[in-house]
């Protein structure tokens, strides 16, 4: 489990979900880009919702461990699809002349 903040709000997610969203997050940042990602978190009421995030060149995120003993929300469908526009943005596919 990891701590997320983002802007003045922060969440708990599972390694994996806060990892790929930092990850993704450096990408569109190199890129000059911006783009949502949406990933199941838990607040600070400890209420599991949907948060999404708007990453851009300005983003302010930071991710830190946490010894958190809850269960971490199931976003591996969400970090499949993070990891596939990470590799979309680094590795294109080839264009045919």
């Amino acid at each position: 489990m990891k701590h997320v903040t983002y802007g003045e709000k922060s969440l708990l997610m599972g390694d994996d979900a806060a990892d790929a969203l930092l990850e993704y997050s450096r990408v569109v940042a190199d890129e000059g880009r911006a783009d949502t990602v949406s990933f199941r978190s838990i607040s600070p009421d400890g209420n599991i919702g949907l948060a999404s995030f708007l990453l851009n060149p300005s983003t302010v995120l930071m991710v830190e461990t946490t010894n958190s003993t809850l269960e971490a929300p199931d976003n591996a469908e969400e970090v499949a699809e993070v990891h596939r526009r990470i590799d979309a943005v680094l590795r294109p596919a080839p264009t045919e002349p």
